[in-house]
């Protein structure tokens, strides 16, 4: 595991981004796993920079987001393909076609779990993984748990990811209660993994994951089980470490 401290959320998120954008370089046409949330903001606007100096090309990039709400169309304000258009592809070269996001408005989970599967498949795998952390340990949509969820399925998100996620919403009746999310299989199989966590809140959840029990009950414990991890973490995070 490579980890990098960060002064701040700053310098974090320059950081991940010289990471990301290695990552482009050395392969233009790499799969990008993508993450939303506050966490990787910044990083998504140094590679928007890094795009208009004319440093970087997403032209052959191909990307699959994490996880999205259940329930949430693409034009909602607080979908996470809104997120993606709105933080990173409406000011890049990509190919938007090649850009792929769970349909939250597929009410068949099972339908739309197999048929993001199958993408995430067809694109050959991931080559780098962006991932933040969740105050309770959760990476994408995976909660706390029994076990570990191999694939895409869809999770009623705990109280805890509600009243972190109200701030985007009015009210938090108006925050969805259920998502479909990439499993922790999916995030063991690519190939690099970069975990960007920021702020004090997230302290004991990275020391646990970095240095406590493999556990689905803190479910970004598995990253001590993956061969190339890199972590990047300002100081108020890593002030347990």
């Amino acid at each position: 595991m490579n980890f990098y401290k960060a002064k701040d959320y700053q310098d974090m998120s320059r950081k991940a981004a010289a990471i990301v954008s290695a990552q482009i370089i050395l392969k233009p046409d790499c799969v990008l796993g993508l993450a939303t949330g506050s966490s990787p903001v910044g990083l998504y606007e140094r590679l928007v920079e890094q795009y208009r100096s004319g440093d970087l090309d997403f032209s052959q990039i191909t990307s699959v987001n994490l996880d999205e709400y259940k329930g949430l169309g693409p034009d909602h304000e607080q979908s996470y393909r809104k997120f993606m258009d709105s933080h990173l592809f409406d000011h890049v070269n990509i190919d938007k076609a090649r850009t792929f996001v769970p349909d939250g408005l597929e009410e068949d989970s099972e339908k739309e779990c197999a048929r993001y599967d199958s993408i995430v498949e067809k694109t050959g795998g991931v080559d780098l993984q962006l991932l933040g952390l969740g105050n309770n340990g959760h990476i994408g949509f995976n909660e706390p748990g029994d076990s570990f969820a191999y694939g895409t399925h869809c999770v009623e998100l705990t109280k805890s990811t509600i009243e972190a996620n109200k701030r985007f919403f009015a009210s938090e009746d108006e925050v969805p209660k259920f998502a479909y999310t990439m499993g922790i299989g999916n995030i063991m199989h690519a190939r690099k993994i970069l975990l960007i966590v920021s702020g004090k809140a997230k302290a004991q959840a990275l020391k646990d994951a970095l240095q406590g029990p493999v556990t689905p009950q803190l479910p970004a414990s598995i990253l001590q089980l993956h061969q190339n991890v890199f972590v990047v973490a300002d100081e108020e995070a890593a002030q347990l470490l």
